[in-house]
C-alpha cells in the first residue's frame, strides 16, 4: 500500500463530547428563562450561546425552530441581516459544540423571514465551534434586487459542520465567505433555488461554497458530503485565495430548477476556483479526489478559468457535459487546459473538453481501456441520497464502483493515496483488492 500524503493541514476528528464541560438543552417547548436543563431546556439558541464557553455542549431537542425575524433590522432592500449569529468562540481542541440531542431531528426553519433584504441564516462569526445534526431549510429572497440569501453563512475560523442537512434555500445552502480551516463533514445541501436574483433565476443557488479566504490560511476541507438539485453548481470554489480539499463527494444533477428537467444556473458538479474569467497571480492549487459527479446540466469537473493546475485525483464522471472541463487561463488572459488528472473515469456525456495544457495520465480514456457498462456493478443513478451510514458517512452503493472482472482495476499511478494491488484502481471507489 502507498503512503498517504495529507494535501490539506487541517485534520478535525469528530468525537464526543468532552466530559470536562457542562452540558445544557434547548427544545422548541423551552424557555429561556428555565434553567437550562434537560428537565428545564431553553427555547433559543441565542439564549445557550450566552453561557455556554469553550468545552460546553448544547444539545437540541428535536422539533422546529421557526424563524420570522433577524437580529438587527434592514439597513436598505440590499442590507444584510441574519437570524442566528453565532459569535462566541470555544478554543483549540476544546469547542463549544451545538449538537441534536442523539436519535432527534432540530429543524432550524426560516422559510418564515419577512426581512425586506439578504437574510444569512445561521451567521457563524466564531471559531473553534462544532454543530453536528442540524436541519437547516428555508432561507427567503424577499425582493428581486439581490443575487441571494444563504442558509449558512461562515465567516468564521476552524469550525467543524457534521452531519448538516441543509435545503431549499433561496440561494446556497452552506457558504464559507472568508473563513478558513473549517471542516464540513459528512453534510448534504440540496433543492436550493434562487427564484428571485437579480443576476438571474438559479444563478446563485450552490451546494457549497468556499470563497474569499485570504492566501496562507489554513484550508477549508468537505468530506463525505453531498450535493444534489441545487439552481447553479454542487461545489463552488470560485475566488479564494487558500487551498480548498474536497474528498469522497458526490455532486448531481445541478443545474436545473429542483425536482425538474428545466436548465436554470450554471451546473457544474465541481467547479475548482477561478475568478471571474479573469488572471490573477494570487491563485493557489485546490484538490478533489475520491469524488463522483453525475448527471450535471454542465461539467462533472470545471476548472473554470482558474490561472493554476488543480489536482484531480481518483474521480468518476458519468454523463455531464462534458464529464471533465480543464479550461483555465494563462497570465496574458488567453484560454489554456489547466489540471494535474490522475486515475479519473469519464464516462458517457460528451468527456472531455480544453485538455491541451493539462498534464494528464493513467486515466480512463489514456490507458487504452475500451469503457462500457459491463465494467461497473451498476451504472444506476438512483438512490445516491440514501440515509447514511450509522457513523454519518456516505451510503455503500453498488452504483459506478468497478465490476469483480473491471480492467480499470490496477490501472493507476500511485499519487501517494492508499490503494490496493499493484496499483491505484481507476475512478472514485477503490476494490478491496479480493
Amino acid at each position: 500500500m502507498a503512503a498517504v500524503i495529507t494535501v490539506s493541514p487541517l485534520l478535525i476528528v469528530a468525537g464526543s463530547a468532552s466530559a470536562a464541560g457542562n452540558t445544557y438543552y434547548v427544545s422548541p417547548n423551552g424557555n429561556d428563562g428555565a434553567a437550562g436543563t434537560q428537565a428545564a431546556p431553553w427555547a433559543t439558541i441565542a439564549r445557550a450561546q450566552t453561557v455556554a464557553k469553550a468545552g460546553d455542549t448544547v444539545y437540541f431537542r428535536g422539533g422546529r425552530y421557526a424563524y420570522t425575524r433577524a437580529t438587527s433590522s434592514c439597513s436598505g432592500q440590499t442590507g444584510r441581516v441574519s437570524a442566528i449569529v453565532l459569535s462566541k468562540s470555544g478554543a483549540s481542541g476544546n469547542p463549544i459544540r451545538y449538537w441534536a440531542q442523539p436519535g432527534e431531528k432540530p429543524v432550524f426553519d426560516f422559510s418564515g423571514m419577512r426581512d425586506d433584504c439578504r437574510i444569512k441564516g445561521f451567521d457563524v462569526t466564531g471559531n473553534y465551534l462544532h454543530l453536528k445534526g442540524l436541519e437547516v431549510t428555508g432561507a427567503p429572497q424577499n425582493n428581486n434586487r439581490n443575487h441571494e440569501s444563504w442558509g449558512m453563512w461562515i465567516s468564521g475560523n476552524s469550525n467543524v459542520f457534521e452531519l448538516i442537512n441543509t435545503h431549499h434555500h433561496m440561494g446556497p445552502g452552506l457558504f464559507i465567505s472568508g473563513g478558513a480551516g473549517n471542516l464540513v463533514l459528512n453534510s448534504d445541501s440540496h433543492d436550493n433555488y434562487d427564484s428571485r436574483s437579480s443576476n438571474g433565476a438559479g444563478e446563485s443557488g450552490d451546494g457549497f461554497g468556499s470563497h474569499y479566504s485570504p492566501a496562507g490560511s489554513p484550508s477549508n476541507v468537505f468530506r463525505g458530503c453531498r450535493a444534489w438539485q441545487n439552481s447553479d453548481d454542487g461545489f463552488d470554489l470560485i475566488h479564494t485565495y487558500s487551498s480548498v480539499l474536497i474528498e469522497n463527494s458526490w455532486s448531481w444533477r445541478n443545474g436545473f430548477i429542483p425536482g425538474t428537467t428545466t436548465p436554470v444556473g450554471n451546473g457544474a458538479g465541481f467547479k475548482m476556483g477561478g475568478f471571474g474569467n479573469k488572471y490573477d497571480a494570487g491563485a493557489v492549487k485546490h484538490t478533489v479526489r475520491f469524488s463522483v459527479a453525475f448527471n450535471n446540466k454542465a461539467a462533472g469537473f470545471y476548472s473554470n478559468h482558474h490561472p493554476v493546475a488543480n489536482d484531480y485525483f481518483n474521480n468518476t464522471s458519468y454523463g455531464n457535459r462534458p464529464d471533465f472541463d480543464m479550461l483555465g487561463i494563462t497570465s496574458s488572459g488567453a484560454a489554456t487546459g489547466k489540471g494535474n488528472l490522475r486515475n479519473n473515469i469519464a464516462y458517457t456525456g460528451t468527456l472531455l473538453s480544453n485538455m491541451n495544457g493539462t498534464t494528464a495520465s493513467n486515466n480512463s480514456w489514456n490507458v487504452g481501456v475500451g469503457l462500457s457498462d459491463a465494467q461497473f456493478r451498476s451504472v444506476s443513478t438512483s438512490g445516491w441520497d440514501a440515509p447514511r451510514q450509522a457513523d454519518g458517512s456516505l451510503p455503500v452503493l453498488p452504483h459506478l464502483r468497478l465490476a469483480a472482472n473491471s480492467a480499470l482495476i490496477d490501472k493507476g499511478a500511485a499519487v501517494g493515496l492508499p490503494y490496493h494491488g499493484s496499483a491505484p484502481d481507476l475512478g472514485a471507489f477503490e476494490s478491496d483488492g479480493r
